[in-house]
């Protein structure tokens, strides 16, 4: 194994192959100032559409803000601008979208802080602060949505993802693989696995998951075009360390295994000559527990008071198809194994319990459905029109407001299971799960949701709970919103 690495052959990983979208062909610098620029604009289109919503405020307002508001507006986009630029947002590093949001959220209180400073020494008398306040917000939920739309392009063009080599046991490199693929949002692209078996020729490796498999003394070939790597073995010594460093990457990432992709906010902890990776549930905190109430309260009175009027005409909407009540009450189990119930709009009919079981013994293949996820595809349940539009557009879910203002849940959690569902899981996950307040929504509704079986619900649900934050939270409330509007409402 030669030193140091300085040959690249003409056919060397990572260079663009026939059939690959546009984005494949771009050299890494331009990619990444396309990639910064993207996101550039985007965040100066958020902020032109909300300077415009200030301005119409203030017109509702009878308030004289042109020259002003031209002012204001300058100050305010070099502010956002350079400020989320100094938290990394424009950067190479593609970080995980819980941490994006983060920083983009400090970024703009940190932005509006600097505009409110310059109107107190430019303009002390100015009628703008609430204004500023308010923009702020909105900066940041209409920023969010934004960039999500932005990334999406540039993940269908190919040019979001660094081209990302990975270095350990095959099996690892594996999971590792099929980790990235799913959550391309991370900018993570594998383009080939390296191994330490010297014995092994490129010419003879196997493509594994359309991956070229390479040695180690065959690294010559890797092409400066990409970007990263990912030491997927959890054992990087000193001399592998050493000899990575020495090939033509940017970063370098020791990744334990591909569950540890899951992992948002590790604490890195020296002690003595060991490095430990601290994982702990912030969750369970009872100063958390309180804040998580008291930002309940704070989303849940609004909107619930708003949803009074929708809440009565869907009732009579459900009244008017179906003889019986209108509202639907099921015992769940909630937290410390409270049972208690949650309240929905019926969209079911009456004897639905005698239309399931005649549909499971009637149809093998439903059966099997109702086992695996516990809900069907063809629900011979649910009421014609009004029952199909409520679940789809998750408004039979709005009478669970009060779930939330009682205390039985939270707006955001694992969603409480009927005892039957909730006993199809391990001893141990269901203490884990009832250890923490259900929610109106959750990680796993936003994600797979109905294309999730109890694997699926168990993994997203204990990553909830294990890496439980404000931002992770904030993160799911917002992608409720999409998924909401594409059907794919919590249940």
């Amino acid at each position: 194994m030669p030193d140091v690495i300085t040959t690249v052959v003409p056919v060397s990983i990572g260079m663009a192959k026939p059939g690959r979208r546009p984005g494949a062909n771009v050299n890494p610098a331009t990619r990444r100032r396309l990639v910064a620029a993207a996101l550039l604009v985007g965040d100066l289109v958020t902020l032109t559409i909300v300077a415009g919503v200030l301005q119409l405020g203030a017109v509702v307002a009878a308030s004289d803000t042109d020259t002003d508001m031209a002012s204001l507006v300058l100050v305010w986009a070099l502010a956002l601008c350079c400020s989320l630029a100094g938290y990394g947002l424009y950067g190479s590093e593609r970080a995980e979208p819980v941490d994006r949001l983060r920083r983009r959220t400090l970024g703009n209180v940190v932005a509006a802080a600097v505009v409110l400073a310059w109107l107190l020494v430019a303009r002390p008398s100015n009628h703008l602060w609430g204004l500023v306040i308010a923009g702020a917000g909105l900066t940041v939920l209409l920023g969010y949505y934004v960039e999500a739309l932005i990334r999406g392009s540039l993940v269908r063009r190919d040019l979001w993802s660094a081209p990302t080599v990975l270095y350990g046991t095959m099996p690892a490199c594996l999971a590792l693989a099929r980790d990235l693929a799913s959550r391309p949002e991370l900018g993570l692209k594998p383009v080939a696995i390296l191994t330490d078996d010297e014995d092994d020729t490129l010419s003879d490796a196997p493509e594994i998951a359309d991956l070229p498999v390479i040695t180690r003394g065959q690294a010559n070939i890797i092409s400066p075009g990409i970007e990263v790597a990912l030491c997927a073995s959890g054992d990087l010594h000193v001399e592998k360390a050493d000899w990575l460093a020495r090939l033509p990457l940017r970063q370098i990432f020791v990744v334990h295994d591909a569950s540890t992709l899951q992992v948002l906010n590790p604490q890195l902890r020296a002690m003595g000559g060991l490095l430990g990776l601290e994982l702990c549930s912030a969750i369970h905190r009872p100063r958390n527990l309180r804040l998580k109430r008291m930002l309940d309260l704070i989303v849940a009175v609004p909107i619930a008071l708003a949803a009074v009027p929708v809440v009565a005409l869907l009732a009579l909407a459900v009244k008017a198809v179906d003889n019986g009540p209108a509202f639907y009450a099921q015992p769940r189990i909630g937290r410390n194994g409270h049972v208690f119930k949650v309240y929905k709009l019926r969209s079911m009919y009456a004897d639905a319990e005698a239309r399931l079981a005649a549909h499971l013994e009637a149809d093998s293949a439903a059966r099997q459905e109702w086992e695996r996820f516990f809900k069907l595809s063809d629900d011979p349940r649910i009421l014609p029109r009004i029952g199909q539009f409520i679940r789809h557009s998750s408004l039979d879910e709005l009478p669970q407001l009060w779930n939330v203002l009682r205390g039985d849940m939270s707006i955001v959690g694992p969603r409480p299971f009927p005892a039957y569902h909730n006993q199809c899981f391990d001893t141990a996950f269901q203490a884990l799960r009832t250890s923490v307040p259900p929610g109106l929504t959750g990680l796993w509704q936003v994600t797979d949701r109905s294309d999730g079986d109890l694997a699926v619900q168990k993994r997203q649900d204990s990553f909830y709970i294990h890496n439980w934050s404000f931002w992770l939270d904030f993160y799911v409330l917002l992608q409720t919103v999409p998924a909401v509007l594409h059907g794919r409402g919590a249940k």
